[in-house]
């Protein structure tokens, strides 16, 4: 049943068919992979950083932190639940001046930072010592190195006879950092939290507790017995609250793309219902002699709906490999398409992350791939029913 040396055109329509198949597979294959990588690549940066929940007291200290960091580690489904300090202050460094977000972090958080750690050592910073760990693009904004002094102003001074004075401290950078999400690694300075709390005056209390659980997905569940009992002393935020708007951008982005990328596959579909289409008027004198010979019904389906299957099975095959061909060689596509348009399609200040992320949901694969052999199938339906309701006697009267 394949086509003649004089029917050419319907082989190129079958061939455009599985190209066309492969390219609406891989579309999918690449993009929901990304949609995925973005999603957990924030999840786990931002998380890694803030823990799945916060517990800020309203006025911003709280007093009896300690009383309150017993209940947390108590609760069922709380892994890890460490004090916190966080406050946006100024720094400057040989005359640039910086916003940045002071984290004063116990010595076991500075110590989960070593991963991230890009120059200098971590160990230095030591309650007392004055060191603080920056992050790598705060570094190049203000010129600072490992070795290097900034200055840390905090606008709520002492007050003196002639009004408040700012407060103005010299940290010695002892590491750099990189997270992987731009605004973190613009602004966030690191310290131990008993320099926090003297740089802040705040004494012996903190601004929050950070708290880490066995499922992130499960958090506002494990949380809601503190957010009862915290009830006007302080305010329960979990990651999906505090960013809210950025998931669910991504939630909807991800939904509409699987959307508009399908149709591709299923344009993909209508080309393998027309070549069928060609090819069976092209063999109806085939057909009906077949027919005459004592082909049945549904030996005729069967063959036409295998030519149809056979063209999405290899196109969907196609396209699986060419989508995780892209996906591993992503970080150099994108290089080399800003080379070659001279534009830069990668702004870590705008897309929030340093690199192309990718994870691949297996998942989501085994339903692309079925999605794509089950539009095969239909399309091989019609042109099938067709050629085996020919009628030999019509076809061959006047043979």
């Amino acid at each position: 049943m394949l086509p003649g040396r004089g029917e050419a055109f319907i082989a190129l329509v079958a061939g455009i068919s599985l190209a066309a198949v492969m390219l609406g597979v891989a579309a999918l294959v690449i993009v929901m992979s990304v949609m995925n990588g973005f999603r957990g690549e924030l999840l786990d940066k931002i998380v890694g950083l803030n823990g799945h929940a916060i517990i800020q007291a309203y006025g911003g200290r709280l007093e009896n932190w300690q009383s309150v960091l017993k209940e947390v580690r108590a609760t069922p489904g709380v892994v890890r639940a460490s004090p916190l300090i966080e406050q946006p202050l100024l720094t400057s460094f040989n005359g640039r001046v910086e916003a940045i977000l002071v984290r004063g972090n116990t010595q076991e958080d500075i110590r989960r930072l070593e991963p991230q750690k890009t120059e200098g050592d971590l160990k230095e910073l030591a309650p007392g010592a004055g060191n603080v760990a920056i992050g790598a693009r705060l570094a190049e904004n203000l010129g600072a190195r490992v070795g290097d002094t900034i200055t840390i102003i905090n606008p709520q001074g002492r007050a003196t006879p002639f009004g408040t004075v700012p407060r103005e401290i010299g940290y010695h950078v002892s590491a750099i950092f990189e997270i992987g999400v731009y605004d973190y690694d613009q602004a966030f300075v690191v310290m131990p939290m008993k320099d926090a709390q003297t740089l802040l005056l705040t004494g012996d209390s903190v601004g929050m507790i950070e708290v880490k659980t066995t499922d992130p997905d499960e958090v506002s569940q494990i949380m809601a017995p503190l957010t009862k009992k915290l009830a006007g002393q302080a305010v329960v935020s979990d990651w999906k609250t505090i960013n809210a708007s950025l998931f669910e951008a991504l939630a909807v982005e991800r939904v509409a793309m699987f959307v508009v990328l399908s149709i591709i596959v299923l344009v993909a579909v209508f080309n393998i219902l027309s070549s069928l289409i060609m090819l069976v008027r092209a063999k109806t004198r085939d057909i009906a002699i077949m027919r005459t010979m004592g082909a049945t019904r549904k030996s005729l389906m069967k063959v036409f709906v295998a030519i149809g299957f056979v063209i999405g099975a290899l196109g969907t095959l196609a396209g699986l490999v060419l989508g995780f061909i892209f996906l591993f060689f992503r970080q150099p596509i994108v290089h080399a398409i800003e080379i070659v348009t001279g534009q830069n399609l990668w702004d870590p200040s705008i897309r929030f992350l340093t690199e192309l992320p990718s994870r691949t949901d297996p998942v989501e694969v085994m339903v692309i791939s079925w999605m794509a052999l089950g539009f095969s199938f239909l399309a091989t339906l019609y042109p099938a029913f067709k050629a085996a309701s020919t009628d030999p006697v019509q076809v061959l009267r006047y043979e």
